[in-house]
């Protein structure tokens, strides 16, 4: 059988047309590969110019922060409290700059803020210096003030010694002249039918009574009189309440105590013992006080 002479021309220009369209696919895929190998190298190389910008920054960011450590270590004042705040910001600093450190160039949101936070710490800084200069300014000018208010106290001083004698002794007799007294003190025992009684077995409890007296020159208000009963052997008597005083810069025990208005008159008052156990043969003392003055003593006989 005769091939087509016609059916082979069209097959031949078919193959053709393929590989032509071929030739141009593979033309253009290179021409692609190539423009986006151009296009990696340059987004690449702008990639490193920014690192290397970053790293640039980073590292001025760092000696600035250096910086600014060396001048918080240079700077110290007389004051306790500025001392106390200038540790506080040398530690931040020292923080800072660990933390830029560990932090990568191309973080800039984090290298933003550490620039913050450097024109914070620079800014405390000056405030600082504004608040050490002003203070040593006002310490010269104290010191300044001190010396002449001694040198006119000094002056003044021979002049007024006679006064102030006059003065200590006024004070002195106004001092005295106030202290509280009391007259008429004493102590008594009571039994359960509240009669006095000196048989020490039928005691329940007893009672001491005074006056204080009246005087012009003693503060008024209220005043607590402390009672310190002792038994024969010198024991303080005590109950429940555990009352206690202070007298002479010392801590005192009382037996009891009662709170009266003062106002510069005469005032009786009555202090009552209860809930003592027993009560032996002997004599009972009492002894009473206020905080600022001993009023007396009184004694009673138990049989």
């Amino acid at each position: 059988m005769e091939s087509d002479p016609i059916l082979e021309r069209r097959e031949r220009e078919a193959q053709q047309a393929r590989e032509k369209s071929l030739k141009i696919i593979m033309g253009v895929m290179a021409a692609v590969a190539l423009a986006l190998a151009g296009v990696l190298a340059y987004i690449w190389l702008q990639k490193s110019a920014l690192v290397k910008d970053l790293e640039a920054e980073k590292k001025d960011l760092t000696e600035q922060m250096e910086t600014l450590q060396a001048d918080y270590a240079n700077l110290s004042s007389d004051y306790d409290s500025i001392n106390s705040q200038l540790d506080t910001s040398r530690a931040e600093v020292a923080e800072l700059i660990e933390r830029i450190k560990k932090t990568e160039a191309t973080n800039r949101a984090k290298m933003r803020q550490y620039e913050k936070e450097l024109g914070t710490l620079r800014s405390i800084m000056r405030n600082y210096i504004v608040k050490i200069d002003s203070l040593n300014t006002l310490n010269h000018r104290l010191t300044a003030d001190a010396a002449a208010a001694r040198k006119e106290a000094a002056e003044s001083k021979r002049a007024n010694q006679q006064l102030s004698q006059q003065v200590e002794d006024l004070t002195g007799q106004v001092a005295a002249g106030s202290v509280l007294k009391a007259r008429g003190l004493s102590i008594a025992a009571y039994n359960s039918s509240d009669k006095v009684t000196d048989r020490s077995s039928r005691v329940t409890r007893l009672l001491t009574t005074l006056s204080l007296v009246e005087n012009a020159l003693a503060p008024k208000g209220p005043v607590r009189v402390y009672i310190r009963v002792k038994d024969p052997e010198g024991v303080i008597l005590t109950n429940s309440v555990n009352t206690s005083f202070n007298y002479g810069g010392e801590t005192m025990v009382a037996s009891a105590s009662r709170e009266v208005d003062y106002q510069g008159k005469e005032v009786e008052l009555s202090i009552y013992l209860n809930d003592i156990p027993a009560y032996t043969k002997g004599i009972y003392t009492v002894e009473a006080y206020t905080e600022q003055s001993r009023l007396g003593t009184a004694e009673l006989l138990l049989r």
